[in-house]
């Protein structure tokens, strides 16, 4: 019997949630086709405080997916401790992405997918982020609606979540 851990307060599940957006390298990506056809497949990204950049190759189901309605859903975490991301992605195409953007992206990852076509990057904006680990954190797994986090500042302080 897996015995789960005491719930979190809404403001450590922030803080957490945050911490995975700067330091994990992979997220699962998930977009459907106009078909409704379901496309889910890991990612890298990097966390700006506002967006997550993803990269893909835009011929990949994932790229192709998201451009009729932008839709994406993003997860990071293991099934016991999730962080579920809904939102909107653009295509970005590597010499269209600001030189920061793209520099964060390939300091963070080791890679520079820029010059590498037909890799485009992915910006996704959350509209809506929560966090859980069991059953007992189900009912607070809210941070963010509309766009909005709901502790703390509307954006959290980019230095907080940037890579040093």
């Amino acid at each position: 019997m897996i015995t789960p851990e005491p719930p979190r307060t809404a403001e450590q599940r922030l803080r957490d949630t945050l911490g995975r957006l700067r330091d994990d390298h992979d997220a699962w990506g998930a977009t459907a086709s106009p078909d409704g056809i379901p496309c889910l497949v890991p990612l890298w990204f990097a966390w700006d405080g506002t967006t997550l950049l993803m990269a893909t190759r835009r011929t990949n189901p994932t790229a192709v997916n998201v451009t009729p309605t932008g839709a994406i859903r993003v997860t990071l975490g293991t099934p016991r401790d999730v962080v579920l991301i809904k939102g909107e992605a653009e295509i970005v195409e590597g010499p269209d992405l600001p030189t920061a953007d793209g520099d964060a992206f390939a300091a963070k990852l080791g890679w520079d997918p820029r010059q590498r076509s037909p890799w485009v990057y992915l910006r996704v904006t959350p509209h809506t982020v929560q966090a859980w680990r069991e059953a007992n954190e189900q009912a607070g797994r809210d941070l963010m609606r509309f766009g909005t986090w709901l502790l703390g500042p509307s954006s959290p302080d980019r230095s907080a979540v940037l890579p040093s």
